[in-house]
């Protein structure tokens, strides 16, 4: 492997949807749920293939490259509101303005061919994540205030020697990694079917556009700002990273769970839960911080569920908020597992519809737009994505992916996120990031160690 090696863009187009819907001529309002998240990154997830190595398997990168932009161009016509661009209308007198997306505006969505002298080996066999994993994604460093100018979706497809690496590149005030996902699911399926019926637009599992907010509460929400520089904040690490995946089997992640509800002497608490209170506690340990120091662990939730009613799975936006376990660093590490884990239960138990309408309440009488630098700390530990996510459930004619990876966009130490093992049955990656001599120490911790199956 040539530690030189870079991608090379070959190419770029950009897509529109293949037909249009009256629902596109007209703005696509944002609830607040997406307007904090102005200021976050882009989503940058992406699966690797393996190039079809069997004599009756028809392979053209040409034959490929037309089939993902016809079907994208099919997809779109679903998630019409990912073809468009930000727009905003400023009242200056009110000292408002309102961030809606249109999505008429811009040149559709950017389609780039890549390429990479470089094997699947190369990019799974190393120990951290390679540095030029980053540039198979578009948008790098962009936040989603950016999508005034840029298109809100890019889809990088790159050619390795023996493989094939499609990069998703997502706008975050468009929707959340359920929504995410959501798409990628709607694309493989529209592309396989594409391929057997023709041109067939329609989909097992529609997206929900209508926004929703709590009874009571109007749309469209406005912010309490006439220019960017009032609340755009762009985070750039001052230090260096090391990002590195470790796999969890299901057995192992078992353990874990009994072991934490043993100590806790309960039965509440979830695989998922343990497991990230076996993170918290780890990386904690790594980071070698005062024992006086407060830490806190925080979960993504998906609200979805936990409204009454539920909102729909396939509603398309966001739809998530933190919830956090909150302690100091010498109670996490004086008491066990099991402590750490009730903890984060406990949190999770405590989210309900109530909290969401809470939340909404209080942003409304103080209207922010979240910047993820705050959340930049030694001391916290934060599990993002999740491995319910069905993402190697998408297949693009070249069968079943041999791995998930991630870009630069939204990491810093402390972040951690979780993807379904590549065998399933429960099995878990993590990906998680730390400061150089923080990931050493994790590397060596005995309890930490004992529960990875192997890294990925």
């Amino acid at each position: 492997m040539s530690n030189s090696a870079t991608v090379e863009h070959i190419s770029e187009c950009f897509i529109k949807p293949k037909y249009e819907v009256e629902e596109s001529k007209h703005p696509y309002e944002l609830s607040p749920w997406d307007l904090v998240l102005l200021c976050s990154q882009y989503i940058q997830k992406g699966l690797l293939f393996a190039k079809p190595t069997d004599c009756h398997s028809e392979y053209s990168i040409t034959q490929l490259l037309q089939s993902l932009k016809e079907s994208l161009s099919l997809t779109l016509v679903h998630f019409y509101p990912l073809a468009g661009q930000l727009a905003t209308c400023v009242d200056e007198d009110r000292h408002e303005c309102l961030i809606f997306i249109d999505p008429n505006k811009g040149p559709g969505a950017r389609f780039i061919h890549a390429n990479l002298h470089m094997t699947t080996s190369d990019i799974l066999s190393p120990a951290d994540v390679p540095i030029v994993v980053q540039e198979l994604f578009d948008h790098d460093g962009a936040v989603g205030h950016d999508g005034h100018t840029r298109p809100l979706l890019s889809v990088q497809v790159t050619e390795l020697l023996d493989g094939i690496f499609i990069g998703v590149s997502f706008n975050h005030v468009v929707g959340d990694g359920t929504s995410y996902w959501h798409f990628w699911r709607m694309w493989s399926e529209i592309h396989r079917r594409a391929n057997i019926e023709g041109k067939q637009i329609s989909i097992s599992i529609p997206p929900l556009h209508q926004r929703w907010v709590p009874e009571g509460y109007g749309a469209p929400v406005s912010l309490p700002f006439t220019h960017p520089d009032e609340f755009i904040r762009r985070y750039e690490p001052p230090f260096t990273l090391r990002a590195r995946f470790f796999h969890f089997t299901s057995e192992s992640i078992a353990r874990l769970k009994v072991k934490a509800n043993e100590e806790s002497n309960t039965d509440k608490i979830s695989s998922f839960q343990a497991l990230s209170a076996l993170i918290w506690r780890s990386i904690i340990r790594a980071n070698q911080l005062p024992h006086n120091q407060p830490t806190n662990c925080m979960l993504a939730i998906n609200n979805r569920p936990r409204l009454d009613p539920p909102l729909p799975q396939r509603y398309f936006g966001n739809s998530i908020n933190l919830t956090t376990a909150t302690t100091t660093v010498g109670e996490l590490l004086e008491h066990n597992l099991g402590w750490a884990a009730s903890m984060l239960s406990q949190s999770v138990r405590n989210y309900t519809h109530d909290t969401v309408h809470g939340f909404f309440k209080s942003w409304m009488h103080s209207r922010v737009v979240y910047c993820y630098g705050t959340l930049v700390n030694l001391s916290n530990v934060l599990m993002g994505s999740s491995p319910r996510f069905d993402m190697y459930g998408n297949e693009f004619g070249l069968g079943k992916a041999v791995a998930v990876r991630s870009g630069s966009a939204n990491k810093y130490p402390g972040k951690v996120s979780a993807f379904p093992g590549c065998e399933g049955g429960g099995s878990v990656d993590l990906e998680i990031c730390l400061l150089p001599n923080s990931m050493t120490a994790l590397e060596s911790d005995e309890e930490f160690m004992a529960a990875v199956s192997i890294s990925v």
